[in-house]
């Protein structure tokens, strides 16, 4: 069995969860580990897919559950169908990475980044489960580990780093 350490990273619509995400993939990777993203599209309907006329979709269209193609060292995979937030998990970590950083599934268990823009998006928010870092301004002090802005992106990466040295957040894979 292989180890590897997940942190989701949410916030709402313009939080920057995927800025965060990419500098953190960059760093990770410059660091030597191997890192796998899962996200979760909330922006309502399908993420963007492959043209109509490839292969790919004209399978999908005639009633493929699954299409895989695979091809200059990349593989791509579409489903008909949304697998449940464990399945996706292990779909992404099939590569068995060091980490898994996930994108939203805020109400998925795992440690947690939560980026604020405002106030208000902390009052719900706060209310999460495994809440390792705050991100951006709150009125209320928590006692929890904080980080002013998402700006301050030597600060971001010095908590990363320390997260992971820290034996938390291990899940076996």
């Amino acid at each position: 069995m292989d180890i590897m350490k997940t942190l989701h990273v949410v916030g709402y619509k313009n939080s920057g969860k995927t800025t965060l995400i990419t500098r953190w993939v960059r760093l990770l990777k410059k660091r030597g580990f191997s890192v796998a993203v899962l996200k979760h599209h909330g922006h309502g309907g399908q993420p963007a897919m492959p043209d109509s006329k490839t292969d790919t979709m004209q399978f999908l269209g005639s009633g493929a559950d699954v299409s895989i193609v695979a091809g200059g060292g990349a593989v791509q995979l579409l489903l008909n169908e949304e697998p449940e937030f464990t399945e996706l998990k292990l779909l992404a970590t099939i590569g068995k990475p060091d980490f898994l950083l996930i994108e939203g599934y805020k109400n998925e268990q795992g440690e947690k980044i939560v980026l604020l823009r405002d106030a208000e998006d902390w009052e719900s928010l706060s209310k999460l489960d495994s809440i390792q870092l705050i991100v951006g301004i709150t009125e209320t002090p928590t006692g929890m580990s904080q980080i002013k802005s998402r700006l301050n992106v030597e600060q971001l990466d010095s908590w990363l780093l320390d997260w992971v040295e820290k034996e938390d957040g291990d899940e076996t894979i």
